[in-house]
């Protein structure tokens, strides 16, 4: 049981052990919030100031027996500073326009969705999503989402899914066109989340789990500075990668 800062109890449970989805021959378990509580923007907030992390309606932290290394992520809004590698990236993309829609099914979101984990992720389960099962993962009631859309002449090329919280925006998934490998199109989301947050005056961005030894998670670590969730506090991420 978490206590919040009121002093009330948040009830939540303990999941069956099930294989890692990112690090081989490692055994995964998660700390889960009752389901049947129901959400909002200040509890997301106060869950995600606790490393917690939002997929769908369920908002889960791992709690693994052997193994520490899902580190929940955040960006200091006003001290982030872009590396070279960013700056180039954030010139490149500034032909796109952005728009932004409600959480809600759009047909040529959930193309680019389908398109997108047909591409860079054949394995995923997630290959054979319905629309019920697509919104089902983006959203959750209760909980202000929306869909941030990025066009060149009026083809959609990026979809930023991001919560609004109270304490700043939670990055919650990005997918994309992938036949524009040099825009790199899921760090310029990023770097446009944090340019919006700092638009709003809100201090932080949310970027969710990062794992030192799993590659594809080795982006995250670029944008500096970080903090990380460790034994229960926030702590300026050291020894980032250039």
């Amino acid at each position: 049981m978490n206590k919040e800062d009121s002093g009330h109890t948040i009830p939540c449970y303990i999941s069956a052990p099930f294989d890692c989805s990112y690090l081989a021959n490692h055994e995964a378990r998660n700390l889960i919030i009752d389901p049947k509580l129901p959400l909002s923007d200040a509890l997301l907030a106060h869950l995600l100031n606790m490393g917690f992390r939002r997929s769908g309606g369920h908002i889960y932290r791992p709690r693994c027996e052997q193994c520490q290394q899902c580190v929940s992520l955040r960006i200091p809004v006003n001290q982030f500073r872009p590396n070279r590698s960013q700056r180039r990236t954030w010139r490149r993309n500034q032909d796109l326009q952005h728009s932004i829609s409600p959480a809600e099914h759009k047909e040529d979101q959930f193309k680019l969705y389908q398109d997108y984990l047909a591409y860079c992720h054949p394995e995923s389960s997630m290959n054979d999503s319905e629309q019920e099962d697509y919104l089902d993962f983006l959203t959750a009631p209760g909980i202000t989402t929306r869909f941030h859309e990025f066009r060149l002449k009026g083809d959609l090329l990026a979809v930023a899914v991001t919560d609004h919280i109270p304490t700043g925006l939670s990055s919650v998934y990005t997918f994309y066109n992938p036949r524009h490998p040099r825009r790199s199109l899921g760090t310029f989301a990023i770097l446009w989340q944090i340019h919006y947050a700092r638009q709003l005056g809100l201090p932080w961005v949310y970027l969710g789990y990062w794992i030192k030894d799993c590659a594809k998670m080795r982006y995250k670590s670029l944008f500096k500075p970080c903090d990380g969730y460790f034994a229960n506090h926030w702590q300026r991420l050291k020894n980032q990668p250039n």
